[in-house]
């Protein structure tokens, strides 16, 4: 079941989260993604309705094996994406604003083909015309 590029959002956020902090909790997101924590605390009952998170009673934030999948798909396209356009010349911050459109855009099969297209040929920088 496909899920709105919002909760894929939401989910990837949590995931990148739980990597730097001991727990993620509605405030952290909110903060992090400079959303209000209403916004957040409904997308939250969302995804704990939909069996992409669990939420302890103290608030903090686990993704679920389903959750987490998703979670890990869309942040390695956008880790992939990222790292492709900044060796492409594009500055940092349109690089991870493009990957983030990228990275809901593209069926497997076409991020697995585009994945092994970057692996097979790797951005050269281009030759100093100069030094000629």
């Amino acid at each position: 079941m496909r899920i709105s590029e919002s909760s894929e959002d939401y989910l990837e956020r949590i995931l990148m989260l739980s990597e730097k902090l001991p727990v993620v909790r509605s405030v952290d997101i909110a903060n992090d993604m400079g959303y209000k924590k209403s916004s957040v605390s409904v997308a939250m009952k969302n995804l704990r309705q939909s069996g992409k998170i669990t939420v302890t009673p103290a608030g903090y934030i686990y993704l679920t094996p389903e959750g987490r999948k998703i979670a890990s798909m869309i942040y390695e396209r956008h880790k992939c994406f990222s790292k492709w356009l900044k060796e492409l010349g594009i500055d940092e911050t349109t690089a991870a604003n493009d990957a983030c459109h990228m990275e809901h855009a593209l069926s497997e099969q076409s991020f697995e083909a585009i994945k092994e297209y970057i692996r097979r040929h790797p951005v050269n920088a281009p030759e100093d015309v100069s030094e000629n």
